[in-house]
């Protein structure tokens, strides 16, 4: 006997789903050539707009130079630069822009997971306290004056206390071994709350300099990027982004209900556990080294859940490349609007995040008719 689950209007909850014989299978051909569409076109853009990224600046590099520097490096022909050229492409915007594809497949898919294991469009990293207890370590790192790690102390903080807060809001939400989805944003909700406070308290006891490092830090930022911090995300960003697709098609059975996932085989709560974990590693990482960019994880998984629906299959590798195509793009316009000044980049994404997410909220209000 074979049974279709019932899909409603909104494509932000569950993808449809054949029962075969006990056995699940998600029925996304209609709408797999679009994916694949998606995915090459995010691809390309991506690439392009690497390119275009690398040789936009106070000092131009043509893309034809880009690419030909490119080539000569990995042995594929082309052709060396100037000194000052190569200089400015390979040590200036080259790590920078690596950074800013890590920390923005980071975000983009730790936003996709955390929507898929709460169940709700509106979710993002920060919610379980990831982003805020990370910046108490580095905020405290700074007030405090430490220096175990030289230079990488605050990134090392950083990351830290972001995993480790996850840790305690996971640690504390259990009640007779389960964690229910309303006592974990609760529980990140108070954590939030108390890491603010302890940032205002280290921010108190912080003498101007620090001050100034501090909000440098908090308004997020590529400007310091250089290879050793690519080199610092990227065994981190690559285990979770390595990990996250296979997530894809438990979260498609979980959009189901709770209880219909465990009559199909998920164990909900492993699943939960294992994906909050890999949500932290990328999501501390990329704001060990960045600082706090908001709403890259809300915004990307939504608007190509908008595209392609909710199938996580593409969804979650998906947002990885949309994430890191919008920050590329806005780590350009942070560092290129205001010349010779640059935008602290976390702030440019919420400029633009913010009203995006207003708005998600009046269309999902309206959509299910109130929130009663």
């Amino acid at each position: 006997m074979t049974a279709t689950a019932p899909r409603e209007d909104d494509r932000t909850t569950a993808p449809p789903v054949e029962i075969i014989g006990g056995k699940s299978r998600m029925t996304d051909r209609h709408i797999r050539p679009r994916t694949v569409w998606l995915t090459a076109g995010l691809a390309v853009a991506l690439l392009a707009l690497s390119v275009l990224s690398a040789g936009i600046g106070a000092y131009g590099i043509p893309a034809g130079d880009v690419l030909a520097s490119v080539a000569h490096r990995c042995g594929l022909g082309g052709h060396r630069l100037d000194r000052v050229a190569e200089s400015v492409l390979w040590d200036v915007r080259l790590p920078r822009i690596v950074l800013a594809l890590l920390v923005g497949g980071s975000l983009g898919c730790a936003g996709a997971l955390m929507q898929g294991v709460f169940g709700n469009p509106l979710a993002e990293p920060g919610v379980i306290g990831i982003s805020s207890g990370a910046a108490v370590g580095a905020v405290g790192s700074i007030a405090l004056g430490l220096s175990f790690a030289g230079s990488w102390t605050v990134t090392v903080c950083a990351f830290a206390a972001g995993l480790l807060t996850v840790l305690v809001v996971y640690g504390l939400s259990r009640s007779g071994g389960r964690t229910e989805v309303v006592t974990l944003v609760l529980t990140g909700i108070a954590v939030n709350a108390f890491a603010g406070a302890l940032i205002g308290l280290f921010i108190f006891v912080a003498d101007n300099a620090q001050l100034t490092q501090i909000t440098f830090w908090q308004l997020g930022s590529l400007a310091q990027a250089t290879w050793p911090k690519v080199l610092a995300v990227l065994p981190c960003a690559a285990a979770g982004l390595g990990a996250a697709p296979f997530f894809a098609r438990r979260l498609d059975l979980l959009a189901l209900g709770e209880r219909q996932a465990r009559h199909l085989g998920v164990d909900v709560e492993r699943l939960r556990i294992a994906a909050v974990l890999v949500v932290a590693l990328l999501t501390a990482a990329a704001v060990a080294v960045a600082g706090i960019i908001s709403f890259v994880g809300l915004v990307v998984p939504h608007l190509l859940r908008m595209a392609a629906g909710p199938g996580h299959r593409f969804l979650v590798p998906g947002s990885a490349l949309g994430g890191a195509l919008v920050l590329v793009a806005a780590d350009l316009a942070a560092r290129t609007l205001a010349s010779p000044a640059e935008l602290p980049l976390g702030v440019l994404t919420a400029l633009i995040g913010s009203p995006f997410f207003f708005w998600l909220l009046r269309r999902t209000r309206g959509r299910q008719g109130g929130w009663a």
